[in-house]
């Protein structure tokens, strides 16, 4: 990548046997919620909604912080208090990495930042890690992590794929979504946009592994002939984003449980199977580059990020992503030793 080098990423920090990521993602938030709720009893004046579905409906919380009962107001407070107390102590952690001890910055992504209740967890979270003396800047994901997640394919592309085109493919696949989009490539730094995208909400239909694949192939097929349609001048490159740790081959060596089937299997290699089935857009051959979906995620920031060295982001969904950067072209240290 250009402007950034990849310190580190899913790191899997464990604490008394158990994974210290799972104190801060979206089941977590509701575990506190509901703890909250139990504590009234009967005096829950949202008793006749389970916790979960009240969750998904994050419009309605969030009236019911402005307008709504004052109690339910106070169990929503008293849960995001104690979420970013949990969060906190989740980033202080992170800050005693090697990798990540001079960090400057982390942005939050990922699905629980997308509601105000999000941030308002990472407005408290950078009030705690001030109150305790930490040196760190943390804010919410300047973009919609949807568009984040496939934003961040423009850092992956090489060169040549940037200049002399105005957009890119891009896929970001996750636990409960497939997205894909054309992204513009823009004028100018950070201002790239999404022109159409393209979603399949793959959880409510439990595919096996192929035909998730395939479901993604045509997705991006489709997405090539509206560009051609539309007389975009297209690269041949796809980015991808995807859960787990990518070798340089493009298989997965773990990270990936959360997807449907087998994607760690030492034969199985997406880049590989998207090239074969798009082997050629607009008459040029193709290119597929996938990396961890917090890494693309957090490439998304590249651009903003160039006034401080080191920075990260922390990924709140369905697990915790993390991902840590340097930026090239500055006197800076990653694990001791100069950029």
């Amino acid at each position: 990548m250009r402007s950034v080098h990849v310190d580190d990423y899913n790191v899997e920090l464990r604490e008394d046997g158990a994974f210290l990521g799972d104190r801060a993602n979206k089941k977590a938030f509701q575990a506190i919620l509901d703890r909250w709720r139990q504590k009234l009893g009967d005096a829950d004046p949202l008793r006749d909604v389970s916790t979960q579905k009240l969750y998904k409906q994050k419009r309605e919380l969030e009236k019911i912080l402005l307008h709504g009962d004052p109690v339910a107001a106070g169990v929503l407070i008293g849960a995001i208090e104690e979420f970013s107390h949990s969060l906190t102590e989740v980033v202080e952690r992170f800050l005693q990495l090697p990798a990540w001890r001079d960090t400057r910055r982390i942005v939050i992504g990922g699905g629980f930042r997308e509601g105000r209740i999000g941030e308002l967890v990472v407005g408290r979270t950078a009030v705690l890690l001030r109150r305790e003396g930490k040196p760190v800047e943390l804010l919410p994901i300047r973009h919609h992590p949807d568009a984040a997640g496939l934003l961040g394919s423009i850092e992956l592309a090489p060169d040549w794929a940037r200049s002399g085109f105005d957009s890119i493919l891009a896929a970001d696949i996750g636990g409960t979504n497939i997205r894909t989009g054309i992204v513009e490539l823009g004028s100018r730094p950070g201002s790239a946009e999404i022109w159409k995208s393209e979603r399949w909400r793959h959880a409510d239909d439990a595919p096996e592994r192929d035909e998730a694949v395939e479901a993604l192939i045509a997705m991006l097929r489709e997405l090539v002939g509206v560009a051609q349609a539309e007389k975009f001048r297209l690269a041949p490159f796809i980015g991808i984003a995807c859960p787990g740790i990518i070798r340089s081959d493009g298989t997965i060596a773990r990270g990936a449980q959360n997807l449907p089937g087998d994607w760690e299997s030492a034969d199985f290699n997406l880049p590989a199977r998207v090239v074969r089935a798009i082997p050629r857009i607009h008459g040029e051959d193709a290119r597929v580059i996938m990396h961890n979906d917090a890494v693309v995620q957090g490439l998304s920031e590249a651009c903003f990020m160039r006034d401080v060295a080191q920075w990260g982001i922390l990924t709140v969904g369905t697990g915790l992503g993390n991902a840590h950067f340097t930026n090239r072209g500055r006197e800076a240290q990653s694990n001791g030793r100069p950029v």
